[in-house]
């Protein structure tokens, strides 16, 4: 056989080079060459380093099937200072035949210790495309091998399965955090923990004495945003804005008729509506809204300190004002169930209103901890990134396209269930409704969960009723984001999917819908999830949704914890008084004794710090650093999905420059493509 040229390219990350022999074989139709050594004198494979070698196999194999690659210790001493570690990150091979074009070998993988790796040529298949009994093999094996990696437990009752930690050594470093982004992350925890400690608040048990003491905890780390926060917190305006588009704006749903437990009066109202108005007839104009926090009745609370904490499951109507005006909170109440001890509190009850206020503010932010970020946006994406892996093969179109959108998702997930969920840990030690309350609320929604009005954010914002509600810049945002993003897919997948039943024949693909299904949603008819696809369309919605939930619906629902929640009496995380059954009782001292205790703010402060910025080793949304596609057309589409979100951006910015509180949380540059923190 004529000489080959083999051209290699390593990965730039730390560690990513090794010392360890390389040697490939061609596997062909007319079968497979010996391994031939991939050798240079020095070192090879170091880490950014692109390299060419010359081949002579012994014989012809025929049309190139695969390529083979085969590592190996060296069986000298690691050289001093040299890491002794033997992963290595290969991201691609280039094959040159004499003759004819070159082929690319897509890796993008971590290799550690000794073995080989079959790597197919990088045009996409589906499984029905592979006719050749050698390929088939080869999917057969890849997938077996992934599933004997990876699998599934359950972590509590009712909830997603996810990744058996336990079945995956030390975590593989191919969905582990890179050396980069692990030390950034423990250097961000270090440095704001000792800070807190060193102060002497973390330690603290008791109240907070003053207002003014708590505004110390702005002094550590600042944004503008938070600024904003404390200085607007008390406003009804500032209130309301936050629900379309603060931290959790998934709550808010169009108010075409008073629940019948939520008495209301325009009497009531009357000085906010105005002169002459009446709440029917803002009903029928499609003014009101309602925000009910009902999921949260007779939830399990915790003991902090040795003392009990409290939770409410409030009521809160809104006005938005005509011509698109200012959206203002008209009244709340604090439980699901009218009576004497359970009264409506009105923007001129003063110290009592504010109270209600905050009693809403702690509501989201159990319903955000626990459903919006923790269920919706991490446990979700778990699922897809880990189906992924088990049941589609490094050829296939769909892994192609969706494996930017699961990187390091069952590396923050598996971290968060060591530092953060589990008894004892943050959300146990700090939390108002602790790790019982949020089991609580993940099971009350998995039962309530529908597709596609939960997880496809267009039918979505068609079932809250909020269609036509002015300056909700989540849904604006959102669902130019969720355009550009099906434009990528629908692409994709009339390029290989020639048609309906195209999508009904693909068996990974069938498997992998099924997985998530079955191992998500617990095999759930009601939710309305799919548990197969039958068309095209169909599929286009599917994979959309996926990605949309993966990337900018959780950077959506997670950039902003941190500026929401450093001032804490915007979203205090526990209550440590029961909700109050009747006016006029409420006193500043009685506010402040509400509140969290020091060490119980320090300690979600610190969490969330942690949990709202990326701490290195970004890829903002629509970035394909690694090139799985090697055809025209599918590079032509992603250079299309950039340009969009390149024009997104840009308009969001210039909105933005007339705000005085920016949204920035769907802005393409800033979301991250991955569930990664």
């Amino acid at each position: 056989m004529a000489k080959l040229s083999v051209r290699v390219s390593t990965g730039e990350a730390i560690r990513a080079g090794t010392w360890n022999k390389i040697a490939v074989s061609i596997v062909g139709a007319l079968g497979e060459a010996p391994p031939l050594r991939l050798d240079h004198p020095g070192k090879e494979f170091s880490a950014g380093a692109v390299e060419d070698f010359q081949l002579e196999p012994p014989q012809d194999v025929g049309l190139v099937l695969l390529l083979r690659v085969h590592k190996a210790p060296l069986m000298l001493r690691v050289p001093v200072g040299a890491v002794a570690r033997d992963a290595w990150f290969c991201r691609w091979f280039q094959l040159t035949p004499p003759r004819g074009a070159p082929l690319r070998f897509p890796c993008y993988q971590w290799l550690e210790g000794a073995g080989s790796l079959s790597l197919r040529a990088g045009t996409a298949k589906v499984s029905w495309a592979d006719d050749h009994p050698i390929l088939r093999q080869q999917h057969q094996e890849e997938l077996q091998a992934r599933q004997d990696s990876y699998h599934w437990k359950t972590y509590r009752p009712g909830w997603p399965h996810c990744l058996d930690e336990k079945s995956v050594k030390d975590l593989d470093l191919n969905i582990k955090y890179s050396v980069m982004k692990n030390s950034c992350f423990y250097l961000k925890f270090s440095s704001v923990f000792a800070e807190l400690k060193l102060k002497g608040l973390l330690d603290r048990k008791g109240l907070w004495k003053s207002l003014n003491e708590m505004r110390r905890m702005l002094n550590f780390r600042k944004t503008p945003a938070a600024e904003y926060v404390f200085k607007h917190w008390q406003e009804d305006a500032f209130f309301a804005s936050q629900f379309p588009n603060g931290l959790n704006p998934v709550l808010i749903q169009g108010c075409r008729h008073l629940p019948e437990d939520f008495p209301v009066t325009d009497d009531m109202v009357a000085p906010v509506l105005g002169p002459g108005a009446s709440l029917q007839a803002e009903l029928e104009r499609g003014s009101l809204f309602l925000v009910d926090h009902g999921i949260l009745s007779g939830i399990h609370t915790n003991v902090m300190n040795g003392r009990p904490q409290f939770s409410a499951a409030p009521m809160t109507l809104l006005f938005q004002r005509p011509g698109g005006g200012l959206l203002l909170p008209l009244a709340i109440q604090l439980s699901q169930t009218p009576g004497p001890d359970s009264p409506i509190f009105l923007p001129r009850d003063k110290w009592d209103w504010l109270l209600a206020k905050m009693w809403v503010r702690n509501a989201e932010f159990s319903i955000h901890e626990a459903v919006t970020h923790l269920l919706h946006a991490h446990l979700l994406p778990e699922v897809f990134a880990l189906a992924t892996l088990c049941q589609l093969p490094h050829c296939h179109p769909l892994f192609k396209l969706l494996i930017p959108y699961t990187r390091y998702t069952l590396h923050i997930n598996t971290l968060a269930r060591k530092l953060f969920i589990a008894p004892g840990q943050v959300v146990d030690r700090s939390t108002g409704i602790g790790v019982g309350g949020f089991s609580e609320l993940i099971q009350r929604n998995m039962e309530q969960l529908s597709y596609p009005s939960v997880l496809c954010l267009p039918e979505d914002i068609q079932a809250q009723g909020v269609e036509d509600i002015p300056n909700y810049y989540y849904r604006d945002d959102g669902l130019r984001i969720w355009g550009a993003v099906e434009s990528a897919p629908c692409s994709f997948v009339y390029i290989y999917y020639p048609s309906d039943a195209s999508v009904h024949d693909d068996h990974e693909l069938q498997a992998w819908v099924w997985e998530i299904f079955s191992e998500g949603f617990l095999g759930r008819e009601s939710s309305g999830v799919p548990s197969a696809l039958e068309t095209r369309e169909a599929l286009v919605q599917y994979v959309t949704m996926v990605i949309f939930n993966c990337s900018a619906k959780h950077y959506a629902v997670s950039a902003g914890q941190f500026d929401s929640c450093v001032w804490m009496p915007n979203l205090p995380p526990t209550m440590q008084l029961p909700p109050p059954t009747s006016k006029g009782r409420t006193t500043p001292e009685g506010f402040l004794a509400t509140l969290p205790p020091v060490n119980a703010t320090c300690d979600i402060i610190i969490a969330l710090w942690l949990l709202s910025k990326e701490p290195g080793d970004q890829r903002p949304l629509g970035t394909y650093p690694e090139e799985h596609f090697t055809e025209e057309a599918p590079q032509q589409s992603i250079t299309a999905f950039q340009s969009r979100l390149a024009q997104i951006s840009k308009d969001i910015r210039k909105r933005n420059r007339r705000l005085s509180l920016p949204y920035t949380y769907l802005d393409p540059p800033l979301i991250e493509n991955s569930v990664s923190i």
